[in-house]
């Protein structure tokens, strides 16, 4: 009995969220969003991205550190200063993952 419940649950969960996500999409073709709110919403992903990141960078042990032996927060400079100068998702990941690696392993 409790399986079964517990598999009523998910199916509606799961089609709770396709239509919620469904909606949006067909809604959007029909409903005019004004420039500011789309100019808004361009930051969006920029914003939960910086989210995810700046803890990870300035809280790696679950309290602020704001030093040079944060090998995380100095990758992440370096990864953001490559990141700026050649534009290149691929080399930004391997230099910021390198130099991660070899902050760890020499402090």
């Amino acid at each position: 009995m409790a399986q079964g419940i517990l598999w009523i649950v998910v199916i509606v969960s799961g089609l709770l969220t396709f239509a919620i996500r469904l909606s949006f999409i067909l809604l959007l073709d029909k409903i005019k969003i004004s420039t500011v709110i789309e100019q808004a919403l361009r930051f969006v992903p920029l914003t939960v991205l910086a989210a995810i990141i700046a803890p990870a960078l300035f809280l790696p042990r679950g309290t602020l550190d704001i030093s040079l032996s944060n090998a995380r927060l100095i990758a992440g400079i370096l990864a953001i200063l490559i990141a700026w100068r050649t534009k290149n998702v691929f080399l930004t990941i391997i230099v910021g993952m390198v130099c991660l690696l070899l902050l760890q392993f020499l402090l």
